[in-house]
């Protein structure tokens, strides 16, 4: 999704309203209760909360130029690579270099010895990808089936990759 991402992507950023806002706050805390501590310093109230349209309908949360959450269409908003705030699965080594390069995680490299699968994870969530033997994520994406499904059949794509190290967005540190 975001792999030759580049600001000239972005067709429109406009200064949300205060219930705009609020929403997507609140939309933020239902989706990731961990996040409740640290959510006015990653959102604070006062600052100006922009939205960037961007191309396939997708939505970038910006505060102080940096993008923090994005959305598809009225999908859930997922952070820009802030693991500890998501559900984790984790790959093995073998499949690291592929994630990199954009790839789905395929449901072997979740299942194999060096992968994890929460088995809380539900389909249609959004979860961090982490990889075996490093600490921070390496992607982010949009489960296919849920952790049950993915060890049962352990055929085919388990998730979906939306964002992950190196690409387009991640490179992008500023939106101007």
């Amino acid at each position: 999704m975001f792999k030759r991402f580049t600001a000239e992507e972005v067709s429109a950023q406009n200064q949300v309203k205060a219930s705009v806002q609020r929403k997507i706050r609140q939309s933020v805390a239902e989706e990731y209760p961990g996040l409740e501590p640290v959510l006015d310093d990653l959102l604070p109230k006062k600052a100006p909360l922009i939205v960037a349209k961007c191309q396939n309908h997708l939505n970038l949360v910006v505060v102080n130029n940096v993008p923090l959450f994005f959305n598809i269409r009225d999908g859930p908003y997922m952070p820009t690579l802030h693991p500890n705030i998501m559900r984790n699965l984790q790959v093995d080594r073998g499949a690291i270099k592929f994630v990199f390069s954009g790839a789905n995680i395929m449901c072997p490299g979740l299942t194999s010895p060096g992968g994890a699968l929460d088995d809380e994870v539900e389909a249609e969530r959004p979860v961090a990808i982490m990889a075996e033997g490093k600490q921070h994520a390496l992607a982010i994406g949009f489960t296919k089936m849920s952790a049950k499904d993915i060890r049962a059949i352990n055929k085919g794509i388990g998730v979906e990759t939306l964002h992950y190290l190196n690409d387009g967005l991640w490179k992008m540190e500023k939106l101007d």
